[in-house]
């Protein structure tokens, strides 16, 4: 099995993963403040970053490193959590979840500015293509306009995206579970504050559902999930793996109406269906190295 596939599979694994993000966010909302949802879950996973950062005697990364991780920890550890809790305040689970849909184009826009891959002309069409659909989908659930839920969505999309071009950059120096560790240790002491302000007084008596919810968030969707993820794009290439990121609106459908109950019209399967479908064909569409490109 050569790298690609590897990255593919392991890219799957973790879509699966985050599939379950926005559900989980959306289920816990009424109880939590979205700023304690974002930094809380990932004020709680730095500790356990920086337990395997002390058990494994992971030495301190470069100052150029450091860097570069900040910009990881804006976009993953504080932008994405916060804006999409808080676009989860007022909109469904399944309806963020197909906006996500975007979020690929944008992770190969990213890695376009900040590696050396060179997507080829189809490979950004079949992207366009798809997000065109999840534009539409977002206007034709708004009656013709966004709501301001997808707004917010929309910058954590952007936020995230350079997060994971990036980190899956990084990630070949460092390797992909340290970039999860030292992207959570490094902002920890500026997410601790507001985490602590924010938190409830009521935690105890929120029941074990909510708790194991957040601790969901905290184990799954902040940390392990990004192991895995930032290895695939590492060894599968940041913007051919980031494509596998279409499949996660179906996933999300598929979750809230499960485990939520939500109502998903029909023409969101219809939207999520064609957005999956994009994924055969971007997965044939080449992706060059800027050295074999020119």
């Amino acid at each position: 099995m050569n790298a690609e596939s590897k990255g593919l599979i392991l890219g799957f694994i973790a879509v699966f993963m985050f599939g379950l993000t926005l559900p989980i966010t959306r289920f816990i909302s009424p109880h939590f403040e979205p700023v304690f949802i974002g930094l809380g879950r990932a004020s709680l996973a730095s500790v356990f970053a920086a337990f395997f950062l002390i058990a494994y005697k992971v030495p301190l990364p470069s100052y150029s490193q450091i860097k570069r991780l900040l910009i990881v920890s804006l976009g993953v550890v504080i932008g994405f959590p916060v804006l999409t809790a808080v676009a989860m305040q007022s909109l469904p689970a399944s309806h963020g979840g197909v906006v996500l849909g975007i979020l690929p184009l944008a992770t190969a826009a990213a890695s376009r500015l900040v590696s050396d891959e060179r997507p080829s002309l189809g490979f950004w069409l079949v992207g366009v293509t798809g997000s065109i659909l999840v534009i539409s989908y977002s206007l034709l659930q708004g009656g013709g306009v966004f709501l301001m839920g997808d707004f917010a969505l929309f910058a954590a999309i952007i936020s995230v995206a350079f997060g994971y071009a990036v980190g899956g950059k990084l990630s070949k120096e460092l390797g992909g579970w340290q970039v999860s560790c030292w992207a959570l240790v490094l902002v920890f002491p500026l997410i601790i504050g507001p985490t602590l302000y924010y938190a409830p007084s009521d935690m105890q008596t929120l029941g074990t559902p909510v708790l194991l919810s957040f601790l969901y968030l905290t184990l799954i969707s902040q940390l392990f999930g990004l192991f895995i993820w930032y290895k695939a794009l590492a060894i599968g290439g940041v913007a051919r793996v980031s494509q596998v990121q279409l499949m996660q609106p179906f996933v999300t459908l598929l979750a809230s109406s499960w485990a939520l109950s939500e109502f998903v019209d029909v023409q969101s399967y219809i939207f999520a269906a064609m957005v999956v479908g994009v994924v055969a064909v971007g997965k044939q569409m080449p992706v060059y190295s800027k050295q074999s490109s020119i």
